[in-house]
């Protein structure tokens, strides 16, 4: 009996960061494209909460977002197992001397907890460029989350590894 593979959860930042550090919409279409074709195989999905990152934007990126990665490419995150999981993410985060006030109340406007949550729920992996960070004050990494909760968390560049994305070259013509 084989084991399904695994979801891919995707923070803003591989949106984001990938659009304005390594992968810009205008010339390497084959990121987004892979995005879009493995969304519609199962095997990648972001979050409702995230999708507000984006349209917050107002830009190109929610363009694409909007009009090719679809509203089905984000989750909804009320459902009632995803909101326990983040209520004990939340309940952790506080609990935790290490993190600064402003930390924690950073963590519960942004996105990331209900990233690790829903990631939990479904026994998925979180996609981020953020680092783990075992002394870091100022901010709860989401990977710190994700450690503390059994959830396993990549950067976008492993995601594309384990999916066999190849964005290859072409000369122009």
């Amino acid at each position: 009996m084989s084991v399904a593979p695994p979801t891919f959860v995707l923070d803003a930042n591989a949106f984001i960061q990938a659009k304005r550090r390594f992968y810009g919409l205008d010339f390497c279409p084959g990121y987004w494209r892979s995005l879009i074709w493995h969304r519609q195989q199962g095997r990648l999905v972001s979050i409702d909460k995230v999708k507000d990152e984006l349209e917050r934007g107002a830009d190109d990126l929610w363009d694409w977002a909007e009009q090719q990665f679809g509203s089905e490419g984000f989750a909804n995150t009320s459902d009632p197992k995803v909101v326990t999981v983040y209520r004990d993410m939340l309940t952790w985060v506080m609990a935790q001397p290490q993190f600064l006030a402003p930390a924690k109340a950073e963590f519960q406007a942004v996105a990331d907890g209900w990233l690790a949550a829903y990631a939990k729920a479904v026994g998925g992996v979180v996609v981020t460029l953020e680092e783990f960070d075992p002394v870091i004050r100022k901010k709860v990494p989401l990977p710190n989350v994700c450690r503390a909760f059994d959830v396993e968390p990549i950067t976008p560049f492993e995601m594309l590894r384990r999916l066999g994305v190849e964005l290859s070259w072409s000369p122009a013509p």
